[in-house]
């Protein structure tokens, strides 16, 4: 048995919806689903319709994309009910979600705990010497605006930032009641730490990657990966000892149809050796 992962399929892209139809079964295997299937509702039951029959158990934390509302509010879910909706979807297939309790499972002779999270974004992952307040003006003077601004409605919290504080409270209150003994696989859309969002072409579009209550996760928690998509910049991290995968596909521009989604799946456990070279993925 192993565990792999991916994120960001993106489904509303042909070529992407196509690659997920061609993928392989991995009927022993469990998959991290790092959000981010697609902005409606039906890219999410179709991706787990895809992976469920191929993978013996699937687990999801919600990306950004999937929280959408592009078509503004009336009659459509929003905020937290769209979150609800989203976990409906996941619970009838039996795919594992940040509601649900943590699986566990004994693999070379320790107990792995996989914890999906949803934790958002509070726009603290920006200058220090740039106010809160100021943070959106700062971002486009560098021609960058989120369409989260405009899509990501926090309902019924009165900000994302304060739905980003709920989520991570209660994160934290279910992680510090693991067993110190277990191991944790964390499992997020956003990045964990500000320092592995590394947006070379953009990057004043970190406000919108995470929180910095997460910095030090890796440490409170006995975490052996954590496992997180969004920025498309495929990578391997090791800080204190802990390993930090981001599993993207991406837009069709950002993988080679040639190696497919099979190409793009990432080694969760076992994994390479720990405190191995940095590696970038292409």
């Amino acid at each position: 048995m192993r565990i792999l992962a991916i994120s960001d399929l993106h489904l509303s892209y042909p070529s992407n919806r196509k690659a997920l139809a061609e993928l392989e079964e991995h009927p022993d295997d469990w998959l991290l689903l790092a959000g981010d299937t697609g902005e409606k509702v039906g890219h999410l039951e179709s991706a787990l319709d895809a992976l469920c029959p191929r993978f013996a158990k699937v687990f999801w934390a919600p990306g950004n994309h999937e929280l959408w509302t592009p078509w503004g509010r009336g009659g459509r879910l929003r905020g937290e009910a769209r979150y609800r909706r989203l976990v409906e979807v996941c619970r009838s297939r039996r795919v594992r979600t940040p509601e649900d309790p943590y699986d566990a499972v004994e693999l070379g002779g320790q107990v792995l705990v996989v914890a999906p999270l949803f934790l958002l974004f509070d726009y603290s992952f920006r200058p220090d010497e740039v106010p809160l307040e100021d943070v959106i003006a700062w971002a486009a003077e560098g021609n960058i605006v989120s369409a989260d601004e405009q899509y990501l409605d926090p309902w019924p919290y009165p900000s994302r930032g304060a739905w980003c504080e709920a989520r991570c409270r209660d994160a934290e209150e279910r992680l510090s009641k693991v067993p110190r003994a277990h191991r944790l696989v964390l499992l997020n859309h956003f990045p964990l730490r500000q320092d592995l969002v590394r947006l070379r072409q953009i990057p004043r579009f970190s406000p919108w990657c995470g929180t910095r209550r997460t910095e030090d996760w890796h440490r409170r928690f006995n975490v052996a990966a954590v496992v997180t998509g969004h920025l498309h910049l495929r990578s391997t991290d090791w800080r204190d000892g802990v390993r930090f995968e981001e599993v993207s596909l991406g837009y069709p521009e950002h993988w080679d149809r040639q190696k497919g989604i099979e190409g793009y799946l990432r080694e969760i456990w076992p994994g390479p050796p720990e405190g191995s070279q940095t590696v970038w993925h292409r």
